[in-house]
């Protein structure tokens, strides 16, 4: 097959029947292109130009070729430009993936809001907690809560969230409060993704740390049903703040073991790669930094 540099080198002699203003628009010397030229033809095993000092013409051959190269050579460049553009300029469609806790109208009108400062881009949003194959499923971004496996994907750090135990006061009524993380052992909690009603909680303070095995009588599998029991009263749950500090300003629920939390939990904006990053995901990236989000802290 022929170099498509060098048909495209003889598209433009073609169009111009200059070598000179064909090499003045290619920004190449004449020697160069009309090099090439030869080459294209040696290689075809065909005449397609007619050269003498005062003029320059297509034969049938060469003018039949010129009409076969010319309309996908200008595909090529339209394509190219196309996605030169989508590179340059925010817009295009953004495939984005969250897990369910962020299935919240903060989240949804810091969505609705970014729609409407970038009009010409969509967004195709995943909400669900399963693993997604980000380059099966061509998904730009998505937004991951907790440490992260050896991945090649790039991870920006977008915060941190943390998760209390707390209970309603009738819950704790009667009963003796926890001294010691262990302590939760006798109490019923509210379980997220608990095996078999059982699961084992990770927990902090300062720089000790444990991990106590907990069971209850619920288990979900999003945090908005963890806290809906947990607000009716089914036991201790461990809830990240943003589902529970109001109700702890208020008195609906009581921290338990206040010294103990979950430890740190990272937040971090996952995409496949830094390389030519396009200016939809480049302008997403940037709102979410800018954000003030209810669901992690700086």
């Amino acid at each position: 097959m022929a170099d498509l540099n060098d048909i495209a080198i003889f598209v433009k002699v073609a169009q111009f029947e200059s070598f000179s203003r064909a090499a003045h628009a290619l920004g190449m010397p004449v020697s160069t292109v009309s090099r090439r030229i030869s080459e294209l033809e040696l290689q075809l095993g065909v005449t397609l130009l007619q050269r003498t000092t005062r003029k320059l013409t297509l034969t049938v051959q060469g003018r039949d070729y010129f009409h076969q190269c010319q309309e996908p050579l200008n595909i090529l460049a339209d394509a190219e430009r196309v996605l030169t553009q989508t590179q340059k300029k925010p817009e295009g469609l953004l495939r984005v993936t969250v897990p369910v806790v962020l299935r919240e109208e903060a989240f949804l009108n810091f969505v609705s809001d970014f729609l409407k400062n970038y009009p010409r881009i969509k967004i195709d949003l995943f909400i669900t907690n399963e693993f997604v194959n980000f380059v099966a499923q061509n998904i730009d971004v998505g937004i991951r809560f907790g440490e992260l496996e050896d991945s090649s994907l790039i991870a920006k750090k977008l915060g941190t969230n943390i998760r209390y135990l707390v209970a309603t006061p009738a819950y704790l009524e009667g009963r003796p409060l926890p001294a010691k993380p262990e302590d939760l052992r006798a109490h019923q909690c509210v379980l997220m993704n608990g095996k078999n009603n059982e699961a084992k909680w990770n927990l902090a303070s300062g720089k000790k740390q444990v991990s106590v095995h907990v069971s209850g009588a619920i288990s979900s599998r999003d945090f908005n049903s963890v806290s809906q029991f947990t607000y009716n009263g089914h036991g201790i749950g461990l809830l990240p703040f943003n589902y529970c500090d109001d109700m702890l300003a208020d008195g609906r629920l009581q921290r338990v073991l206040p010294k103990w939390s979950s430890p740190k939990i990272p937040v971090h904006a996952l995409y496949p790669t830094r390389k030519f990053l396009p200016a939809k995901l480049r302008v997403f990236l940037d709102a979410l930094d800018a954000w003030q989000s209810p669901f992690w802290n700086k």
